[in-house]
């Protein structure tokens, strides 16, 4: 199977950029290589199974039906119903990621795909490089300094996790996986934690493994409960704390930013605790802990 992927990050709220690109039928109005663009059949741009015709400016046609359309996590999903390309069960998603360091937009259009044998990896750098960051790439000249739309919920009343923080690192992904991958490491990069190390020397890519530190004056024990290597990504939950919450579960995913030599992390927990408590917890979380972990492993990877 071939993968298709571009990204980027957008210097507007995700509620403009959503704005900008959820008309299934719209696509005309901001991809450089389209000519039109109209759904058939008189159906909404928002009615999942509509189908919109494509005329390219350079004479080519394609039809795509809309698969999924979700407007509380800001994306959707469609297919060829003609294609564009001799290409097969192509499946394309556009998601956009709010930004809470800058209160900016990180859009990442994927996509996957049969070639045939004689075709493998043409269509991945065409769909990647012709068509998907083209596309993107518009929509940071078109949607820079855009305001949201009066109103706008971002969550539409489902957040992902009682703490969202995503932040841009302006290292390559991998580079930055390397460092957090190290589930014992954080003491590198966070000035308030000390003493991190694995209980029972165990590695710390262990699954179920514990890590025991110090936070400021305060003492925790956090156990690996999940981590994957292609995904960038690893979860964790609290065991003991001296802090007034219960079932804490946290983990953090990396995305690449392909028009920039950089990266996406994006780190939630949810627990659980009296309103009052969450008052504080919530935002010592966000910018006490996740933040200003991901400030200082930022300036540390552009030092070295």
């Amino acid at each position: 199977m071939a993968v298709g992927y571009a990204s980027t990050i957008i210097d507007a709220p995700v509620e403009a950029v959503w704005a900008a690109i959820r008309d299934f039928g719209a696509l005309a109005s901001w991809h450089p290589a389209i000519a039109s663009s109209a759904i058939e059949n008189g159906l909404d741009a928002d009615a999942v199974g509509c189908i919109r015709s494509l005329q390219f400016k350079d004479g080519g046609h394609a039809r795509e039906r809309l698969l999924m359309l979700d407007d509380s996590r800001y994306r959707f999903s469609y297919n060829f119903e003609t294609p564009a390309f001799p290409v097969a069960n192509y499946v394309a998603t556009i998601e956009l990621i709010p930004v809470t360091n800058g209160n900016v937009t990180f859009a990442r259009w994927s996509a996957t795909f049969d070639e045939r044998g004689e075709d493998q990896g043409v269509y991945t750098d065409i769909v990647s490089k012709a068509v998907f960051a083209p596309g993107l790439a518009a929509l940071v000249t078109q949607l820079k300094g855009a305001a949201a739309p009066a109103n706008a919920v971002r969550w539409q009343g489902f957040r992902p996790a009682k703490v969202f923080c995503s932040s841009v690192l302006r290292a390559p992904h991998l580079r930055v996986w390397q460092e957090m991958r190290d589930f014992a490491g954080m003491d590198g990069w966070h000035p308030e934690i000390s003493d991190m190390h694995m209980l029972g020397n165990v590695r710390s890519d262990k699954i179920s493994g514990v890590r025991d530190f110090r936070f400021g004056d305060g003492k925790l024990h956090e156990q690996l409960t999940y981590m994957s290597d292609p995904d960038c990504a690893f979860r964790y939950k609290i065991n003991a704390s001296a802090l007034p919450w219960m079932n804490y579960h946290s983990g953090v995913e990396l995305h690449p930013v392909t028009s920039a030599d950089g990266c996406l992390a994006v780190w939630t927990a949810d627990w659980t605790a009296s309103a009052n408590d969450d008052v504080q917890l919530i935002p010592m979380v966000h910018e006490g802990v996740f933040q200003r972990a991901l400030d200082t492993l930022d300036v540390k990877l552009n030092a070295s």
